[in-house]
């Protein structure tokens, strides 16, 4: 989206925490270093409630660590770093509490982007309940809903959905795209016929994954499978590896990587998930957190996945189901579905031109 604006004659810039900046920076964008990185974030979070709060399902916990804390830390210094750059447009994640509440004070105009299924009604309520005091102690009007947005950017394929889902208000799709393609367009996907069926793991494409990999490798390799295994910093450890049948890359896995590929073992990150969807490839997936639980169980219910919790998905279970992946046909018919809807959602580009358009038409009120 930032490369869409940019391209489109707009000026772009990054308010994050400075762990982010290495991602953004090298492209040029101007980044304003500000806010709590992870870390300092997770821990302020366990000091106010005295627990370990990693990978906590607790919905105030996790509404705390959002819309309390997070805002706590950061809005003060955002709204006086907005204030100064002079925005006409905002866009954040959903979690981010932050930019609406900077826009809500500058008035200016705010874009969520949604990059999974919609959460249950009762975490919305919770975080609305945690960031209310946060806008009222600032004079501020506190937002009816959440996301609290004027638009809703959804990276999330209606198939994925929870059931009972509605479009809400003010919702535009937006194709998932990976951000090492610059390109941007759909993924072109092959699968080889003869051969071994390729197999991608991909614990390692995004922080946040404990998995061992040593142990996963070597029964997956008991399979008549080829294996591309992403490795991210510091997991590129010696997996006794076959060099004929096993494929080591570090960082996110780019086309080359998913050349051929059958299946994918993953844990419910953002990115994976919907990088295997644009594709049609099915997954089993070890969630670990509640939002990577929630992306396993849509995967589950389109048909397209297996899901194993992370405390019990040992390495022969997980090879078990990928097994069931590559030798019933259905999971991967259901995930080429999920790719159909996908291919036929709007662009970065087409909705940075729609989002111009409308920021023109508020000012012109």
């Amino acid at each position: 989206m930032a490369r869409a604006l940019r391209r489109q004659g707009h000026e772009v810039a990054f308010a994050t925490a400075a762990e982010a900046a290495p991602w953004v920076e090298p492209e040029g964008f101007e980044v304003m270093s500000l806010g709590p990185g992870s870390h300092e974030l997770t821990a302020e979070v366990a000091r106010r409630f005295g627990v370990d709060i990693l990978f906590s399902s607790d919905r105030d916990l996790t509404a705390e660590l959002f819309a309390g804390a997070r805002v706590d830390l950061m809005a003060d210094e955002a709204l006086g770093r907005a204030d100064h750059w002079t925005p006409d447009l905002i866009i954040c994640e959903d979690h981010d509490f932050v930019g609406p509440l900077v826009g809500s004070a500058l008035d200016v105009p705010c874009a969520v982007a949604l990059t999974g299924p919609a959460p249950e009604p009762d975490v919305l309520d919770a975080l609305a309940e945690t960031v209310r005091p946060r806008y009222v102690d600032r004079g501020l009007q506190p937002p009816s809903r959440v996301p609290a947005g004027h638009l809703l950017l959804d990276l999330c394929p209606s198939s994925l959905q929870r059931e009972g889902w509605q479009s809400p208000p003010g919702r535009i799709p937006l194709r998932p795209e990976s951000a090492l393609d610059p390109d941007g367009g759909p993924p072109e996907h092959r699968r080889v016929g003869a051969g071994r069926p390729r197999v991608l793991v991909g614990f390692g494409a995004e922080a946040g994954a404990s998995m061992e990999l040593g142990p996963v490798i070597r029964s997956l390799s008991t399979l008549h499978v080829d294996l591309v295994v992403v490795a991210g910093d510091g997991r590129a450890e010696d997996l006794g590896r076959d060099p004929g049948r096993v494929r080591l890359c570090t960082g996110f896995p780019v086309a080359d990587d998913w050349e051929a590929v059958h299946a994918v073992v993953h844990h419910g990150g953002p990115e994976i998930t919907l990088a295997a969807a644009a594709r049609g490839i099915p997954a089993v997936v070890i969630p670990e957190s509640p939002e990577q639980r929630e992306r396993a169980e849509r995967l589950v219910m389109a048909g397209a996945g297996i899901a194993f919790p992370a405390r019990t998905a040992e390495p022969t279970v997980i090879t078990s189901g990928i097994d069931l992946l590559l030798s019933d046909p259905r999971f991967t018919v259901a995930a080429s579905r999920i790719r159909e809807d996908i291919v036929v959602m709007p662009t970065a580009a087409q909705v940075a031109e729609r989002l111009a358009a409308w920021v023109r038409a508020e000012r012109a009120r």
